[in-house]
């Protein structure tokens, strides 16, 4: 079997190794980041994974379940003009008003994508905005869709993603900030304590993160997973 090959090397998180320190008041897993954050990393080579203890753990899904649901509209949806001009707005703007059109057009998207990827940690709820997913299922189905569907119009407009969203929010936080990302798509919460998510794809992996906490929170836990991330992958390569 030829050598893997990963995007985010070992010389990168050395360098990050040494960034500061995460908040001492969070509690820190065994895999060295603190709880507030999940995060998973997908290679498009199946099998090849890694993520934090609390991956799997169902959290609110934020604007990463537009992915879901744009993916729904563009494969089985009418193949309307509006249904894209939706659905590039969800994407690069993070715009809710567009996600309640699509998502009142197509309530099942959600719930028919989790079937079909076998994202068991996803659930609709009675809005989009009020649905689950975890970062296991949103990393998985972006490296599936990496490997499966890589002309999907999904992966540019994360690509193209604008500097800020339709509501005026910074596009520019977590996930983003890692080695070989070619393109993001972020969500936040829009009321009571602060939740943020990221969701990055690059050319042979894809990761995503959920904080409770801040869009900086989330940079720096992010930043702190790269060690263990790259050990796990030379561990996988040598082993």
């Amino acid at each position: 079997m030829g050598r893997l090959s990963f995007p985010i090397s070992v010389a990168a998180a050395a360098m990050l190794m040494f960034a500061a320190p995460v908040a001492a008041a969070d509690t820190i897993d065994e895999d060295g980041v603190p709880s507030r954050t999940a995060f998973s990393f997908r290679s498009v080579v199946p099998g090849v994974q890694w993520g934090t203890s609390n991956e799997y753990e169902m959290r609110t899904g934020l604007s990463l379940v537009k992915l879901y649901m744009v993916d729904y509209a563009l494969r089985r949806g009418d193949g309307s003009a509006t249904d894209l001009a939706l659905a590039e707005r969800m994407i690069r703007d993070s715009d809710d008003s567009a996600a309640d059109a699509l998502g009142a057009k197509y309530p099942q998207a959600i719930d028919a994508i989790a079937a079909e990827f076998r994202l068991t940690s996803t659930r609709s709820g009675p809005a989009w905005g009020m649905s689950y997913t975890s970062t296991a299922d949103v990393a998985t189905f972006l490296a599936t869709k990496k490997r499966t569907d890589p002309g999907s119009p999904i992966f540019r407009w994360m690509a193209e993603a604008s500097e800020r969203a339709a509501d005026g929010t910074s596009q520019n936080w977590g996930t983003a900030r890692l080695p070989g990302v070619e393109g993001t798509k972020w969500g936040w919460s829009d009321s009571g304590p602060m939740d943020v998510a990221s969701a990055s794809f690059g050319a042979n992996f894809a990761v995503a993160a959920h904080t409770h906490g801040t869009p900086e929170e989330q940079t720096a836990d992010v930043t702190a997973t790269l060690p263990y991330l790259v050990l796990a992958l030379v561990a996988r390569v040598l082993g």
